[in-house]
């Protein structure tokens, strides 16, 4: 059976992606381009388990694929930035609804000559 998608808009989907374990310590980490492997390692979770909380982040709108670069071994892989850098989650209606400080490109360049 076809998983559906999320989109950044469904408010379930963003919740559920968020209360996963490692979401935002991968959000956290991915705020300069990183592949899995990288995020991974950063944070010390198996790489099985990263790249199932990136496709979840992706799904939900929080993370992007910003391209793909050789890695070490030569191989080709993608590279993921968080498309965030503040969520504000309101509970008082009848569905939470979100408030996005969405990352900007040029804060994301200056972010990348700066380094982490």
């Amino acid at each position: 059976m076809p998983r559906s998608k999320r989109t950044d808009s469904d408010p379930a989907g963003v919740l559920s992606a968020l209360g996963n374990k490692y979401s935002a310590e991968i959000l956290c980490a991915a705020g300069t381009p990183k592949s899995a492997q990288a995020l991974s390692e950063d944070i010390e979770i198996p790489i099985a388990t990263c790249y199932r909380r990136i496709e979840e982040l992706v799904d939900a709108g929080l993370l992007t694929c910003e391209g793909r670069k050789l890695s070490e071994e030569g191989r080709r892989t993608n590279i993921y930035r968080r498309t965030v850098d503040e969520l504000e989650v309101d509970f008082s209606g009848d569905q939470p609804e979100f408030s996005r400080k969405r990352r900007t490109e040029a804060k994301n360049q200056l972010q990348d000559q700066l380094g982490d």
